[in-house]
């Protein structure tokens, strides 16, 4: 069996999970979110504790079942302590900052790059050099995250760029000494 697919999901005080078909529900402090699941798992409550079952020990099962225990554990810390990813800007003259619901930023470019808030997503910038994205949904918080990193991705030469916090670039040589031929 799954390792991860066996261990029940601890669903803490303050926190709703509602099952409905192939529809889990998951409301707290900070929202409600949702999925489908597949029609072949089953999802039960269980004693305060959310519990994932596969109906058949076939290849396809045995990989959605960790998965579906994920997604929904996911969820409950999403709408319990939410997500979060920190981006820094490295490089001469690159700054962001923010102007109600957008995000600017000065990457280099001869214009601003603009990015907009969207919906359960949330933007702080605490220093010119530094952005926090947050929200309750880990996937909208990651891909948001790339989206912003794009704009300017960390370049290996002289490491200028957007990062995340805890990645590491991995710097690379300039040219080759002069004068050999």
């Amino acid at each position: 069996m799954s390792r991860i697919g066996r261990k029940p999901i601890e669903v803490p005080a303050g926190v709703d999970v509602e099952i409905d078909d192939f529809i889990v529900r998951v409301k707290g402090s900070r929202g409600l979110l949702e999925t489908k699941i597949h029609p072949e798992m089953k999802v039960t409550l269980q004693e305060g504790n959310v519990v994932v079952e596969r109906p058949a020990d076939n290849k396809k099962c045995r990989s959605l079942h960790g998965l579906t225990r994920t997604l929904i554990f996911n969820m409950v810390k999403g709408v319990t302590d939410g997500y979060f990813k920190e981006l820094e800007i490295n490089g001469v003259g690159y700054r962001a900052a923010k102007q109600g619901n957008n995000l600017i930023m000065n990457l280099g470019y001869s214009h601003q790059v603009i990015v907009s808030e969207i919906d359960g997503i949330k933007i702080d910038v605490p220093s010119p050099n530094k952005i926090i994205i947050s929200g309750e949904d880990k996937q909208k918080v990651g891909q948001f995250a790339a989206e912003v990193r794009e704009k300017r991705p960390p370049e290996p030469y002289k490491g200028k760029g957007i990062k995340y916090a805890d990645e590491i670039i991995i710097r690379k040589e300039g040219k080759a000494g002069k004068g050999k031929k």
